[in-house]
C-alpha cells in the first residue's frame, strides 16, 4: 500500500504539466528522441508548468560544455523550451554567480555555501582527510565513526597537501602557445618549445602573488589554450563528515548501480591568512569570504525538472580516433582490469588488521573498485551495443570530411595521427607493464622524484620541466608531510611486488629494466623467491620512510647526495634513471608531432557535428544540464523511480557493513520523523538520492546539482554503470547521474546529527 501511494505521487509529479510543450526547433538534444515520455499521463486542463511537455521528450545529447559555449544558439533555444528562467547566456560568466561559488579540490567538487567558506562535497572526496585524522591508538577512527566540528575552533586540518582553488580569471592564450609551432621542424625541439611557451605565461601570471596559483590547458585536442588564474587555498579543514555507515552506504555492492541510499556528502571549510591571503595552517588562520555562494535548498525536485551540475570533470575521451578506442576495448581495459583484481585481493587480504594497515586498506579497497568496476562497464558498454559502431561511422565521416578537395593538409594531419597511434600501441604492454613497477611502490616513486627535483636543480628554473620549477615544491612539500598518514609498508610492499612479478610474464628482452632496477648480474635468473628476498633486503634498509629525510633532498638534495646515499631505494632509482629520461625522450618526440596533428582531427570532427561539440574534459569548468530522468522512465517498478526514499532503507538494511544503517536514523524512519523534509509528492517520503540524465565523470564527484534558479538540490556522486561508456561515446539511452538529495542532508544534520549551527550558516533553519 506504501508503495502504491508513493508510486501515485511520483506519476501526478510527472503529470504536472502535460506533455504538450513548445516546438523543439533547433533545440540541443531533442534530434534523438522525439517521443513522448511513456511515463506522462494525458494532459491537464491548465498545466501548471507549459514546458513540461518539452522537457519529459527531451534527450540529453551529452556534453560537458565551458561556460563560453553556453552563448551558442543551441543552449539558448534549449533553456528557453525547457521554461529555465535563468538565461543560458549568463552562464557564460563563470566568475558569476552561480559558476563562481564552484571550486576544485584537486580530484573533486566542492562549492561554497556560505560567505565564511563553507564548502560542500562528496563523503567520498574526504577521504584523505578523515584518514590523516584517524588514530587507532587513540581510539579516533573518523574514517568509520565520521566527525562533526561543534565551533570552528573544533575543525581539524585536512592535511598539508589538500588545496581548494578558487578561479578568480580566465584568458585565451591560443596564439601565444600555438602561433609559429608549425615552423619548427624536430618534434622534440617543438615539445620544448610549447613547453618553454607554457612556462612563461603561468610565471607572469603568477609573478609577485605567492597565493595565485595558474594553469595553461589544452581543448580541442590542442587546438585552443585556455589559462586559468585561481586562488590557491592551503589551509583546508574538515568540519562534519557523516559515519561511513550513511556516506558509504551500500558500499561496493551498490557503487555504479541503481538504486542507491547513500549519503554521499562532507564539508570542508577554506582558511585564510588575516590579510585575506592563501596561508599555511595556522591556529590564527581566519575563514575565507568568497565572492560568491550557492543557496542551498529543500524545496526538492521532481520528475522531468531541469538540473544542472557545474564542476571540474577529469578526462573524457570523445575525440580520440576510432583506431584508439579499438586498442583500449582490445587490449587496455582487459589488462588494467586484470591488474585491478589483483590490486583489489592485496587490500581486501589486509583489510581486519587491527593496525593503520587495516583503516588503509579499506580507503584503498574502496578506490581500486571504483575504477575497475568502472573500466568493467565502459568495456561492457562498447562491446555489447552499437557505440562501437557508432564511433566507427563519426571516424569515417571525418576521414571523409577530410578527403574532400581544398581539407588536404587536415587529410596529411590525420594519416600521420593514425601512425603515431599504430606506433604508440606496439609497445604498449611493455611501456605499461614498466610503468607499473617503476609506480608499485610509494618509496620507490618518492626516491624517483627526488632523483627528478635533484637533476632539474642544476638547471636555471625557467628551464626546468613543468612540474619541477620552483612553484611546484610548495605542493610537492605537502604530500611529502601528509605521506606518513596515507603510506604502509605492508600495502606498498605487496603491491610492488605485484608490478614486478607481473613483469615476469614479458619475454625477457622485452623487460631489461628489470635486471637492473633489482641490480641482477646478466645470467641470473629472475623468480618469485629473487624478488621476494630482493624486496625483505630493500624494506628492511629503507631510510626513506623518515619524512625528515625526504624533506631535505626534496629541498635540497643533489645528484652526487643521492648517488651517494645507502638507501637501496635510492640506489635503485639512480640505475633506473636513465632509462626514465630515455623513454621521456621518445614520449616528447612524439608529443612533439601531435602537437600539429591532434587539433586537426578533432576541428574535423567539429565541422562533421555542425560546431557543437564540447571539448574532452580535462579537470577545467563545465556545464552539463538536462531533467530529473529515471534509468527506465516507462517503468513502474520501485527500483526504477528518479527518487529513493528512506522507507527503502530499513528493507534493504543487513545490520552488517555495507548495510548498516546508524540504528538512530533506522529509528526515524520506523517513527517516519521527517518533518517539513517529506515530500508530498513521495507519499509524505523522505528523499534520499535521484537520477537525471547529465552527463559528467571522475572529477564531478562533489559538484552541486542546482535547479532552475541555480540554487543547490543535491550533489553529484556517481553515475551508473551501464552509462560509463558515455567517456567514449555518449549515449542518452543509458547515461545517468546519481545525486544525493539535499533533503536527505539537511533532515540528517537537523534531527540526528547536531548540526543546527551549520543549518543557520547556510541561510536555513533547522525544524526538528
Amino acid at each position: 500500500m506504501k508503495q502504491t501511494a508513493i508510486l501515485c505521487g511520483l506519476v501526478f509529479a510527472a503529470c504536472r504539466g502535460g506533455t504538450q510543450g513548445p516546438s523543439a526547433g533547433p533545440t540541443l538534444g531533442t534530434t534523438h528522441d522525439t517521443r513522448p515520455s511513456p511515463s506522462a499521463a494525458p494532459p491537464m486542463a491548465a498545466p501548471p508548468d507549459p514546458a513540461l511537455g518539452f522537457r519529459l521528450k527531451y534527450a540529453n545529447p551529452g556534453g560537458m560544455w565551458l561556460p563560453q559555449q553556453m552563448t551558442l544558439p543551441g543552449h539558448v533555444e534549449t533553456f528557453r523550451n525547457m521554461g529555465v528562467a535563468l538565461d543560458a547566456r549568463t552562464l557564460s560568466d563563470p566568475l558569476a554567480a552561480p559558476l563562481s561559488a564552484v571550486v576544485s579540490t584537486g580530484g573533486c567538487t566542492a562549492s561554497f555555501v556560505s560567505p565564511d567558506g563553507l564548502l560542500v562535497t562528496n563523503h567520498h572526496c574526504v577521504q584523505s582527510a578523515l584518514q590523516v585524522n584517524t588514530n587507532k591508538k587513540d581510539n579516533q577512527n573518523l574514517v568509520e565513526d565520521g566527525f562533526l566540528a561543534k565551533t570552528q575552533a573544533d575543525e581539524k586540518s585536512a592535511g598539508p597537501a589538500q588545496r581548494v582553488f578558487v578561479a578568480q580569471a580566465f584568458k585565451d592564450v591560443t596564439k601565444e602557445m600555438r602561433d609559429g609551432l608549425d615552423k619548427i621542424k624536430d618534434p622534440a625541439a617543438r615539445k620544448q618549445d610549447s613547453e618553454r611557451r607554457q612556462k612563461g605565461l603561468l610565471a607572469a601570471c603568477e609573478k609577485d602573488r605567492p597565493g595565485v596559483r595558474c594553469s595553461v590547458r589544452p581543448y580541442f585536442g590542442g587546438g585552443m589554450y585556455i589559462q586559468t588564474e585561481s586562488l590557491e587555498i592551503r589551509d583546508v579543514r574538515l568540519v562534519y563528515a557523516p559515519a561511513r555507515s550513511v556516506g558509504n552506504y551500500g558500499g561496493e555492492k551498490d557503487n555504479w548501480n541503481w538504486p542507491r541510499h547513500t549519503g554521499d556528502w562532507s564539508f570542508y571549510r577554506a582558511y585564510v591568512g588575516k590579510d585575506g591571503s592563501p596561508a599555511d595552517f595556522s591556529p590564527d588562520n581566519v575563514p575565507f569570504h568568497p565572492k560568491g555562494y550557492l543557496h542551498v535548498t529543500t524545496a526538492g525536485l521532481r520528475p522531468g525538472d531541469f538540473v544542472m551540475v557545474t564542476g571540474y570533470p577529469g578526462f573524457t575521451g570523445r575525440t580520440r580516433t576510432a583506431a584508439e578506442i579499438h586498442h583500449e576495448i582490445e587490449w587496455t581495459l582487459p589488462y588494467r582490469i586484470a591488474l585491478s583484481k589483483e590490486r583489489y585481493a592485496i587490500a581486501e587480504a589486509h583489510i581486519a588488521d587491527a593496525t593503520e594497515t587495516g583503516t588503509k586498506a579499506t580507503v584503498a579497497k574502496q578506490n581500486i573498485q571504483n575504477g575497475r568496476a568502472k573500466d568493467e562497464g565502459v568495456l561492457a558498454g562498447l562491446t555489447k551495443g552499437d557505440l562501437l559502431a557508432q564511433k566507427d561511422a563519426l571516424d569515417q565521416q571525418i576521414k571523409g570530411w577530410a578527403a574532400k578537395p581544398g581539407h588536404e593538409a587536415i587529410k596529411q594531419a590525420i594519416e600521420k595521427l593514425e601512425q603515431l597511434g599504430a606506433e604508440a600501441r606496439r609497445t604498449a604492454r611493455v611501456d605499461f607493464d614498466r610503468g607499473v613497477a617503476f609506480s608499485g611502490s610509494r618509496l620507490l616513486g618518492t626516491a624517483l622524484t627526488l632523483t627528478r627535483w635533484a637533476d632539474e636543480r642544476t638547471k636555471k628554473n625557467e628551464d626546468r620541466k613543468p612540474g619541477f620549477q620552483d612553484r611546484d615544491l610548495r605542493p610537492v612539500l605537502g604530500g611529502q608531510k601528509q605521506f606518513v598518514r596515507t603510506y604502509d609498508r605492508t600495502l606498498d610492499r605487496a603491491n610492488f611486488r605485484l608490478g614486478l612479478v607481473r613483469a615476469l610474464q614479458l619475454p625477457e628482452a622485452d623487460r631489461p629494466w628489470l635486471a637492473t632496477l633489482l641490480e641482477v648480474k646478466k645470467g641470473v635468473k629472475i623468480d618469485e623467491a629473487l624478488i621476494d628476498k630482493t624486496l625483505d633486503a630493500w624494506y628492511a634498509a629503507q631510510q626513506l620512510e623518515d619524512e625528515k629525510l625526504r624533506v631535505t633532498l626534496l629541498e635540497t638534495g643533489t645528484l652526487a647526495q643521492l648517488k651517494a646515499s645507502t638507501d637501496p631505494f635510492l640506489k635503485a632509482a639512480q640505475r633506473v634513471w636513465p632509462i626514465v629520461k630515455a623513454e621521456e625522450k621518445k614520449a616528447d618526440a612524439r608529443q612533439g608531432e601531435l602537437l600539429l596533428v591532434t587539433p586537426s582531427y578533432v576541428d574535423a570532427m567539429k565541422q562533421v557535428l555542425g560546431g557543437q561539440l564540447a571539448p574532452d574534459a580535462n579537470q577545467s569548468l563545465r556545464i552539463s544540464y538536462g531533467t530529473v530522468k529515471s534509468f527506465k522512465p516507462e517503468s513502474k517498478d520501485p527500483a526504477d523511480w528518479p527518487f529513493t526514499v528512506a522507507s527503502q532503507i530499513p528493507a534493504k538494511d543487513t545490520g552488517k557493513e555495507p548495510f548498516d544503517s546508524p540504528k538512530k536514523l533506522l529509528a526515524a524512519i520506523k517513527a517516519k520523523n521527517y518533518g517539513p523534509y517529506g515530500d508530498p509528492s513521495l507519499g509524505g517520503e523522505l528523499p534520499i538520492d535521484f537520477l537525471s540524465d547529465l552527463d559528467i565523470t571522475n572529477g564531478n564527484s562533489g559538484s552541486p546539482t542546482l535547479n532552475a534558479k541555480g540554487e543547490l538540490v543535491g550533489l553529484a556522486f556517481d553515475g551508473n554503470i551501464e552509462g560509463v561508456a558515455s567517456d567514449v561515446v555518449f549515449n542518452p539511452a543509458t547515461t545517468r547521474t546519481i545525486s544525493v538529495d539535499a533533503r536527505y542532508m539537511i533532515w540528517t544534520l537537523d534531527l540526528l546529527d547536531g548540526g543546527d549551527h551549520l543549518i543557520k550558516e547556510m541561510g536555513l533553519t533547522p525544524k526538528l
